[in-house]
């Protein structure tokens, strides 16, 4: 018994700091072959726009530590030839702030095309169940 108390109290030298570590993989951005380690994702509502009787999609950011993107983050992630047009900000309809990125309904149809054409010429299929 008196070896298991001595063990307990004798510093390890195979421990990790997992303070550091995380430390340091959070100062870097880049792994060796110098290619991007940071992610973000993207949680996707859908809801029904009664105007334009189209589904509306709307976009909330989360960064790899999922804290909420801020609009610029958020627009940073979209095609320059959009941001202001066909994605906006604005308060979704039934959740609680912050805004979230929605796709206009008039040209739902316009990007769910292009988002059908992405996904084919990668080789996979989308198919109705999956929307």
């Amino acid at each position: 018994m008196e070896n298991y108390a001595e063990m307990l109290e004798s510093e390890d030298k195979a421990t990790v700091d997992l303070v550091a570590v995380k430390k340091a993989n959070t100062s870097s951005t880049t792994n060796e072959d110098g290619g991007i380690i940071q992610t973000r994702t993207y949680d996707l509502h859908i809801t029904y726009d009664k105007y334009y009787q189209t589904p509306r999609l709307w976009l909330s950011g989360y960064n790899e530590d999922r804290k909420p993107l801020s609009m610029v983050e958020m627009y940073e992630d979209i095609s320059q030839d959009h941001v202001n047009k066909t994605v906006t900000i604005e308060p979704h309809p039934h959740l609680p702030p912050p805004n979230m990125c929605s796709v206009h309904p008039c040209k739902h149809a316009d990007v769910m095309k292009k988002i059908m054409q992405t996904v084919e010429d990668g080789g996979g299929k989308l198919e109705v169940h999956m929307y």
